[in-house]
C-alpha cells in the first residue's frame, strides 16, 4: 500500500528577530513515510522537535527546505484513505497556498492538540458534532456519532448540554478528543492527546486509536505516557536522529 503522508528531507529553525535575527535550529532532514493504517509515533526528549514536525504537517509552521506530501482525495465523498488512489492529487503542502492547506484541514487533515479552543457558551455535544457536520456529514449522523464518543470517553450526559470553558482539565481534554475524531479524515495527527487523563480514559483513546488504524486512518502522534506509545505504535521514529546544528 502507498504512503497517503511523506516528508521529504524537511527543515526548521526559528529566527529570534527581538535577539537581533538570532537563529534556533529544531530539526533538519526529516525524512519519513506513513502509510493507511499505521501510527507513526514520534518519539524524542521534551524540545526534540516532535511539535513542530506536527506543527508542519498541518501547515501551521513553514517549512525551511524539504517536501511534506499528502495524497488528498478530489472527490466530495469521502471516507478513509483507501488503497486505490484515484480521484486523487498530491499536494505539497511545504509550498501550498493557504487556500488549499485550510482546504486539506477540512477535508485530509485532523489534528488533536492538548488544548480545547472553541466558541464560549457552546454546549459540548454541539462542540464535537460541529466536527464532523464541517467534514460534510448531516447532522443527525454528526449527533449520534457526538453521542457515541462522548459516552466511550467517559463524559457524563449531565455535561453534554453545558460548555467545555465549565469542566474540568481532562473533561475539557476528552471532549477535543471526541472532537478530533468524529470526522473520516485520512490523516490525523496527535499531540499528547492523553497528557491530562487517567487510566481508565487513556484506555479508552488506545481503543479510539486502534479503531481508526483498522479503518485505514494514517496517524502520526506524540504521546507522553510510555504504556501508550508502545501499545499504539506500528513504528516509533527517535526525532533526536533529525537534530539541528547551529552553523
Amino acid at each position: 500500500m502507498s504512503a497517503i503522508l511523506t516528508l521529504d528531507n524537511v527543515a526548521k529553525s526559528f529566527v529570534m528577530h527581538l535577539q537581533d535575527g538570532l537563529t534556533i535550529p529544531v530539526v533538519n532532514g526529516v525524512s519519513l513515510t506513513v502509510k493507511p493504517g499505521e501510527c507513526i509515533v514520534l518519539g524524542g526528549p521534551s524540545g526534540a522537535g516532535k511539535s513542530s514536525i506536527l506543527k508542519m504537517i498541518y501547515g501551521n509552521y513553514r517549512v525551511d527546505s524539504g517536501a511534506i506530501r499528502v495524497v488528498a482525495q478530489t472527490t466530495v465523498a469521502q471516507t478513509t484513505f483507501a488503497s486505490e488512489t484515484a480521484g486523487a492529487e498530491t499536494v505539497d503542502i511545504a509550498t501550498a497556498a493557504p487556500r488549499r492547506v485550510l482546504a486539506l484541514r477540512r477535508r485530509t487533515i485532523g489534528y488533536v492538540s492538548q488544548f480545547l479552543r472553541v466558541i464560549p457558551r457552546v454546549p459540548a455535544l454541539a462542540v464535537v458534532a460541529e466536527a464532523a457536520i464541517a467534514f460534510g456529514i448531516e447532522r443527525a449522523e454528526a449527533e449520534a456519532r457526538a453521542r457515541t464518543l462522548l459516552t466511550r470517553l467517559n463524559v457524563p450526559e449531565r455535561l453534554w448540554s453545558l460548555p467545555p470553558a465549565t469542566f474540568s482539565g481532562g473533561e475539557q481534554q476528552r471532549v477535543n478528543i471526541a472532537r478530533g475524531f468524529i470526522a473520516d479524515h485520512p490523516i490525523l495527527l496527535l499531540d499528547e492527546p492523553t497528557a491530562s487523563l487517567d487510566a481508565r480514559n487513556r484506555a479508552a483513546v488506545v481503543e479510539l486509536i486502534d479503531t481508526k488504524k483498522a479503518d485505514g486512518t494514517a496517524i502520526v502522534g506524540i504521546f507522553h505516557d510510555d504504556d501508550v506509545r508502545e501499545r499504539v505504535a506500528t513504528r516509533i521514529v527517535d526525532v533526536t536522529t533529525f537534530a539541528a546544528r547551529a552553523a
